[in-house]
């Protein structure tokens, strides 16, 4: 038996993370081998027939990587959700509208508006930051109405688009100033449900002075030596010499170059811009100022002395993915992140807001018995959050959700004799709220940060979304499941292990890597 003493916590608290929505589907027991099932019972489709989809929220954010201004129009832009297909917005920020709804796909991995025409606009769907909880895309869409019409234009059935089965490319980039100029990177990655990795000889930085005809590959002349992963890249608007590249290595950081790419310097090797790697590692250059350069990672950071100092700014949320810089104004920036999209127009000391875009990610999704019922899950990089259904004034605002105790990746589990008290996790994390109190407790199986360690060091190998259940029979019993099974009788205080190792317990493939 484990015992798990109490811990209080703060219920009410701002999480960034990454986020999902949590629901408990309660499974019939197995029918004995002796008592033949009932016959399921036949319920009339015309029940369903006055019933309509409505949105009820949250309208906060969630996870984007692709974000475009429109040139010689500074209200109008567009971004792409990882699970929330496109948004435009033709006042700067302040309403966004949903564009690709009627579409077969829903994750957005990058935007491009055609100069020459304000109304024609590609879409590439499928996002390139290999998570352990993304989708694929189905090719590319383009618009020739502003996105009032879409049409699949090819790349349907390559789901990612790569080079081999382990390497693709990741970045490609112009010269502003010469289109027959390109910088290009190729990223060798592997994640498979048991490891991870970032890195290896498909990797590797290449120029094209001829339009993509023909590519070198840049080696040596200062650039690090040795396995190359994720490597990012930008060259200056101002002054076509200047190349920027951030590039994950055991040397790795961020390399300046002078003279188009030929001879490289690290100028930083900040451990700030270089932390999950695979899964950030932007650089985007200004295009007025050479010695001007943007960063993103977990914080979005700016240089204004050609990437050797940073300063963090106060971009909304955290984990950011995209950034867009008008090259008529480089004040106007649009930055696309785990929150969702918003906009500066004073070089990023201030924002738009993020809570007008319903594109948060929900994994699962929970109702409890109250009246009106809520509505429960955990979202994506972000806290879990119970909704009521329906509000006293007509519409379901702010003031009719709340944050139920628990994180980003789990279930939501509500008590059905009292909704007021919650139950969700957030991979082995457990919490206890009581909605009465505004209280939760820590009933986790297992009371440790396992933060930093691979699975090979753990006790128990919770996953990130771990299940979590009340049984349907009696709601004092809980049961989770790591590499075993666990149960509860007393509300999460105590637990016993109820089955052996279910999983197959390779230690090869126990890796160290998220």
């Amino acid at each position: 038996m484990i015992f798990r003493p109490s811990l209080r916590f703060a219920a009410n608290f701002a999480a960034f993370a990454f986020i999902i929505f949590g629901g408990t589907i309660s499974a019939a027991p197995s029918p004995s081998p002796a008592v033949s099932p009932a016959p399921a019972p036949q319920v009339d489709p015309k029940l369903f027939s006055g019933m309509r989809w409505r949105q009820v929220g949250p309208f906060r954010g969630g996870r984007a990587l692709a974000i475009e201004g429109v040139l010689g129009e500074p209200n109008t832009w567009y971004f792409g959700a990882v699970a929330g297909g496109v948004w435009k917005t033709t006042d700067g920020g302040a309403n966004w509208i949903p564009l690709f709804d009627k579409q077969d796909i829903s994750s957005i991995g990058a935007i491009a508006v055609a100069p020459s025409d304000h109304n024609t606009i590609y879409v590439g769907t499928g996002e390139a930051a290999i998570r352990g909880n993304t989708t694929y895309g189905t090719g590319v869409y383009k618009s020739v109405d502003g996105g009032k019409n879409w049409k699949n234009i090819g790349l349907r059935d390559t789901r990612q688009i790569g080079k081999d089965e382990n390497t693709g490319g990741i970045d490609i980039v112009f010269d502003p100033h010469n289109p027959n100029v390109m910088f290009a990177s190729l990223w060798q990655a592997r994640r498979q449900p048991w490891f991870f990795s970032s890195g290896g000889p498909g990797s590797g930085l290449y120029k094209s002075e001829d339009n993509g005809v023909t590519w070198k590959q840049l080696t040596g002349n200062g650039l690090p030596e040795g396995i190359l992963g994720k490597i990012g890249i930008a060259v200056s608007g101002a002054d076509s010499n200047r190349v920027y590249a951030i590039i994950e290595a055991k040397e790795g950081g961020i390399y300046r170059s002078e003279d188009g790419g030929e001879k490289w310097t690290k100028v930083n090797d900040d451990g700030r811009f270089r932390q999950r790697a695979w899964y950030f590692s932007k650089i985007y250059a200004d295009p007025t100022s050479a010695d001007t350069v943007y960063v993103l990672n977990t914080g979005a950071f700016k240089s204004v002395d050609g990437a050797k100092t940073f300063n963090l700014l106060p971009a909304r949320h955290g984990d950011h993915h995209g950034l867009w810089i008008d090259p008529q104004n480089a004040n106007r920036i649009g930055n696309a992140n785990d929150g969702g999209a918003s906009i500066s127009m004073d070089g990023g000391k201030t924002w738009t807001t993020q809570n007008n875009q319903p594109t948060a990610q929900f994994y699962h999704v929970a109702v409890d018995n109250a009246f009106p019922y809520h509505i429960y899950g955990a979202q994506q990089d972000n806290s879990n959050v119970g909704i009521a259904s329906r509000g006293d004034s007509g519409v379901i605002g702010r003031e009719n959700w709340f944050v139920a105790g628990g994180g980003e990746c789990g279930f939501v589990v509500p008590d059905p004799r009292d909704w007021h008290v919650i139950y969700s996790n957030s991979e082995g994390y457990i919490v206890r709220y009581d909605k009465n109190k505004e209280d939760g407790q820590d009933v986790s199986v297992w009371p440790m940060d396992n933060a930093g360690h691979g699975a090979v060091d753990l006790t128990h190998r919770f996953q990130w979304v771990a299940p979590l259940l009340l049984s349907p029979h009696n709601p004092d019993v809980l049961y989770t499941g790591a590499e075993c099974v666990f149960k509860s009788t007393d509300h999460g205080l105590t637990w016993n292990q109820i089955s052996p190792d279910l999983t197959r317990n390779n230690r090869n493939n126990l890796g160290r890597h998220r």
